[in-house]
């Protein structure tokens, strides 16, 4: 199993220290967001170079630890057409610069029509799709340059909130360089959260084949709201999410999220617990 986490669940540290911290625990890769992880580091557009990110790089290497996944969340359907651009060319920087880091995957979300990120009800519609499809073919375009894949994760709340919505970005932009960070948690809603199952097996069939990160986080049903807790505290079925990873993507990275250093242990055990049985 590889499991691994969020660096900056570790808090904001420097590279050396995270990369002790993170070892120590046990974990064997990382989503590494630069400016949310390292202190320090100044991460803005046109401040990485190849030295920067291979210094990291090789840091987490000497522990023994992958950096899986770096994580560029930018808002791709953002109304601010300039600030767009600017988080687009931040996106395409870290792409550049990806190989430098030993990672061959960076990753966003799909974004709001909102710049908060918070919900905006035309999310789900034509528009904001399109815009969408715009700036990820862009980004894919400039990861084919490079040897690098853009993974894209799916959020109910945002543009692509579905099984089906993330399946159809794939048939849109016809590239083996656009692939997919599934995190099940994410497309779980109040709507469908009794039919879990289905969400689940859903995506392994629309987009399994492209899965190249897992993120493993937990959720529990509070007021009528879906809320993210850590792996092994919440209702996520778990048997079934790596009894089809173990089947369809042996070896997957798979990403602890929103999980607790001070019991962190607990989720770390309930994780391999149920990925050595199924």
């Amino acid at each position: 199993m590889r499991l691994g986490v969020r660096a900056h669940d570790f808090g904001k540290l420097p590279v050396e220290e995270l990369a002790k911290k993170i070892s120590q625990k046990g974990f064997r890769c990382i989503q590494l967001a630069l400016s949310k992880s390292i202190a320090g580091l100044e991460a803005g557009l046109g401040r990485l170079n190849p030295g920067m990110a291979y210094h990291i790089g090789k840091t987490f290497d000497r522990y023994g630890i992958q950096i899986a996944v770096l994580g560029c969340y930018i808002n791709p359907v953002h109304p601010d057409k300039e600030e767009r651009r600017l988080q687009i060319e931040r996106f395409k920087e870290h792409i550049r610069y990806a190989r430098d880091f030993g990672c061959s995957v960076i990753a966003t979300e799909t974004g709001s029509l909102n710049a908060d990120f918070s919900f905006h009800p035309e999310n789900h519609g034509k528009n904001a799709f399109r815009i969408l499809l715009e700036s990820v073919k862009e980004l894919v375009e400039e990861a084919e340059k490079f040897g690098v894949f853009v993974g894209i994760e799916g959020v109910t709340r945002y543009v692509t909130q579905s099984p089906e919505r993330v399946a159809r970005v794939l048939q849109e932009i016809q590239s083996n360089h656009l692939q997919i960070v599934f995190d099940p948690v994410n497309l779980i809603s109040i709507e469908n959260y009794e039919n879990q199952e289905k969400v689940i097996c859903d995506s392994f069939d629309m987009f399994g084949d492209r899965i190249v990160a897992l993120h493993a986080k937990d959720f529990v049903i509070e007021e009528q709201v879906v809320r993210s807790v850590q792996a092994g505290k919440g209702l996520l079925n778990y048997e079934l999410l790596f009894g089809l990873l173990k089947q369809r993507k042996p070896y997957c990275n798979i990403l602890m999220e929103d999980a607790k250093v001070d019991i962190m242990d607990e989720g770390i055990a309930y994780l391999k617990g149920i990925y050595e049985r199924v």
